[in-house]
């Protein structure tokens, strides 16, 4: 029986390609070829093919600098792609590399192996000089800079998040630990189907200035302001839950603790040190408050580096960039039990660990993933690391899981081989 949900139909990716239906072209563009934030048509498809790989034109941003370091340096395997075929969760049929991209509307891909480049592709208006929004791929950077600190002895899992942050402590993150807003299991009331236009997440995202605000909007203007009106519902440690507001909230623990911002802690800790080729960037909120939880923009090729790096446990050449600890404690995942309940469909058997997807099945890959098929995938064993972006029409993963993870897998067996 498929766990596959049945899917909306949609325009197919060759038809709705942004160069071809020349969205933002032209000096002035056409009045029927803009795209703006203001009237959310940025968030529309198929205008969403154009604006995910240019937010630093519609909304307020911060630079993750690369530095002065030198480039690391991404070799190309003197192999081509395995050509595979897989059977997508759905059962119908099966299919290649190529259909799987174009089932998913994957705007720029690169797969790499055992440190070298095997494949790479830029669809639509992407380069290699373009970076993309990384939407929810966001909480894992986050989340493993937060395992840095715990490694490091700077920030107490166990503490409460009121103790850090006594802001909170008239709302429902007050008595949740660090560890359980790290693997989300707090208790809030919170919801974050995007299908619903009443789920809290749109709420959060008007605070931040990631949605524009209805006529007469008078809620929270801020981040900060948004995260103190978060109500508690149930008990914390219970139950894996996926909200957004967490990985927000651990932003702002993890600035607290730091005495860095998001921006600068990402730049000197990881996008400096394993040698980025672009400076990434995230978007804010109205007062420079990065959106942790969904606003990191990078270039494809720096997504690898990242999932290389994690690969690696932390390794860049000889040198150990980040905690041996922190990759650990990430790759051996958490109770797959908590994660039974409430994780999608797609992934029966995971569990979530330092806002990263941890698969436990015999290969030992983990997942950082965002709406719309933002996707790093890293097989430890098949020593594979797949970077992808995407602009599906369907925000939920689920729609994108149907292809992508029987496709990544079937690559991995095919590079074992």
């Amino acid at each position: 029986m498929s766990n596959a949900p049945a899917l909306p139909v949609h325009p197919a990716a060759k038809d709705c390609d942004p160069l071809t239906l020349g969205w933002m072209q032209g000096s002035p563009p056409p009045a029927d070829k803009r795209i703006r934030f203001q009237d959310g048509s940025g968030y529309h498809f198929p205008q969403l093919r154009w604006s995910f790989a240019h937010y630093r034109q519609m909304v307020a941003t911060v630079s993750v600098p690369r530095g002065l370091k030198a480039v690391t340096p991404l070799p190309q395997a003197a192999r081509n792609l395995p050509d595979i075929r897989y059977t997508p969760m759905t059962g119908a049929g099966t299919c290649t590399w190529a259909d799987m991209m174009e089932a998913t509307y994957t705007d720029a891909l690169l797969v790499m192996h055992q440190g070298e480049v095997l494949f790479e592709h830029f669809g639509g208006v992407m380069s290699p000089l373009q970076p993309h929004i990384a939407m929810s791929v966001s909480k894992s950077f986050m989340g493993l800079m937060a395992a840095c600190l715990v490694a490091d002895g700077v920030l107490d899992e166990s503490q409460r998040v009121d103790h850090y942050l006594p802001e909170l402590a008239g709302s429902g993150f007050a008595d949740a630990t660090v560890r359980q807003v790290m693997d989300m299991t707090t208790g809030i009331d919170y919801t974050e189907n995007y299908a619903d236009p009443q789920a809290e997440i749109w709420n959060h995202m008007r605070a931040g200035g990631v949605m524009p605000c209805p006529p007469g909007y008078s809620g929270p203007s801020n981040f900060y302001d948004y995260l103190k009106t978060v109500r508690k519902l149930g008990t914390h440690g219970e139950r894996f839950t996926y909200r957004t507001a967490n990985t927000d909230v651990l932003g702002w623990i993890v600035a607290r603790a730091s005495g860095q911002s998001t921006a600068q802690m990402l730049s000197q800790r990881i996008w400096q040190p394993m040698g980025a080729e672009l400076d990434a960037y995230y978007t804010v909120d109205p007062i420079g408050t990065a959106f942790a939880g969904g606003g990191l923009n990078t270039g494809l090729r720096d997504l690898a580096r990242f999932g290389e790096l994690v690969r690696n446990h932390g390794l860049v050449g000889d040198q150990q960039v980040l905690p041996a600890a922190a990759l650990a404690d990430t790759f051996g995942g958490a109770d797959p039990a908590r994660f039974a309940a409430n994780g999608p469909v797609t992934l029966p058997g995971w569990s979530y660990r330092n806002m990263w997807w941890v698969s436990h099945n015999a290969h030992g890959a983990i997942m950082a993933r965002g709406v719309h098929g933002q996707n790093i995938y890293i097989d430890p064993k098949a020593e594979m690391v797949i970077a992808r972006y995407a602009s599906h029409p369907v925000a939920a993963n689920v729609a994108n899981d149907v292809h992508t993870l029987p496709a990544y897998h079937a690559m991995a067996l095919a590079l074992l081989g």
